[in-house]
């Protein structure tokens, strides 16, 4: 009893205790992940450590593993994910232990100039693009057989506990089923806001969607929530397409099946291109091929996919001088914090689906098969 009298805070001790869980480390590029003991050290002033429920795969996350994304090994990766509070460091008012959470790989610090810009999102607080892999303060809170073990985006997901700054988790409805709504903690509110938010898609118009995998049905679903009239999916995997029809895709194109240019092939397709298109992959090839096949004097073109680290796009100008847009959006265009809980109270409304994005599910020490069933594209 004495010594708790000598806390200064109304905390539970376990809050300064560390925790040894089971974390999936990835000790060096184009290996598999290894499921090893870690500590996770208890949260710092302004931090949050959760337990992890449940996490998705993101391609995000094989970038880091093929070296496409340039990121500091070992590392915990995983960015799309749902929890619980377990404990909270001083000063954190916005979230108690046993909130259910998801963490904001784009976090909202809510005083950065992209925070207070009404027409920003990418907090200035982000790990995006830096890659230091470390919390705000320039440390860990993951230690594995005596190493430092960096963390991703400042979410690190793969892990049975992690810890996250206080602007980086946004607390949900507690009635929230954590093993769906974890995909607005990425994939789905990425796809969904790319064209709800940066495109803007409007009722009647055409749309085109480059890839066809989680984030880009999550597009679909966007631009049919929109109104779009017309949505045409492409993709160099056939199996893709059934699904795509079912969340809204009108026609579904695969560039093998055709001798020519596929901007060309959309192009008449739609007598003059599209209105909006969407790059879902991470290729500068379709990035070009998306911008093309927009219409050429009012077309919109948003990049959703992550771009290849050290690579360039050669283009001619002269697309974008008729009066194309081209644009990028990182998380869908949302302030997380605020978009995250309305998201998934609209999910609870059934406002949108998120079953149709889950096509396996997997217990956590399988992660390996995962990322096997990522790459093949299943």
């Amino acid at each position: 009893g004495d010594l708790k009298m000598q806390v200064p805070f109304p905390f539970s001790l376990l809050c300064w205790q560390v925790i040894k869980c089971k974390a999936a480390v990835l000790w060096e590029a184009n290996k598999p992940f290894s499921i090893e003991e870690v500590e996770v050290a208890p949260p710092k002033e302004h931090e949050v450590r959760v337990k992890i429920m449940a996490t998705g795969i993101c391609r995000s996350d094989d970038h880091v593993v093929t070296g496409a994304m340039v990121m500091p090994f070992p590392v915990i990766l995983g960015h799309e994910a749902a929890g619980v509070v377990e404990s909270v460091g001083q000063g954190v008012t916005a979230v108690k232990p046993g909130d259910k959470v998801i963490p904001l790989f784009v976090p909202q610090c809510g005083e950065c100039q992209n925070c207070l810009n009404t027409k920003g999102n990418l907090c200035s607080k982000t790990d995006l693009g830096t890659s230091p892999g470390l919390m705000p303060d320039g440390t860990t809170r993951f230690t594995c057989k005596g190493k430092a073990i960096h963390h991703f985006l400042r979410t690190s997901t793969f892990t049975e506990y992690t810890v996250l700054h206080e602007s980086a988790v946004a607390k949900i409805d507690s009635a929230a089923p954590l093993e769906k709504v974890c995909l607005i903690g990425c994939g789905f509110s990425t796809g969904y806001g790319a064209a709800m938010q940066t495109a803007k898609v409007e009722p009647g118009s055409t749309c085109a969607v480059f890839g066809l995998g989680g984030v880009g049905l999550s597009v679909v679903m966007g631009c049919k929530a929109a109104g779009a009239s017309r949505i045409i999916g492409v993709d160099i995997n056939k199996d893709k397409f059934a699904k795509a029809k079912e969340l809204g895709a009108t026609d579904c194109i695969n560039p093998k099946d055709f001798n020519k240019p596929i901007h060309e092939v959309l192009m008449e397709m739609t007598g003059g291109g599209v209105d909006y298109s969407f790059e879902v992959i991470g290729r500068t090839d379709t990035m070009t091929a998306a911008l093309a096949c927009c219409q050429s004097n009012y077309g919109v073109s948003v990049i959703v996919g992550v771009p290849p680290a050290a690579q360039k796009i050669t283009f001619d100008p002269m697309l974008l001088f008729t009066g194309r847009s081209w644009k990028g959006s990182v998380f869908g265009g949302w302030k997380s914090k605020n978009a995250v809980p309305k998201l998934v109270a609209d999910y609870m409304k059934k406002k949108f689906v998120l079953d149709p994005l889950i096509t396996h599910t997997l217990p956590f020490t399988k992660i390996n098969e995962g990322f096997d069933l990522l790459r093949t594209g299943k």
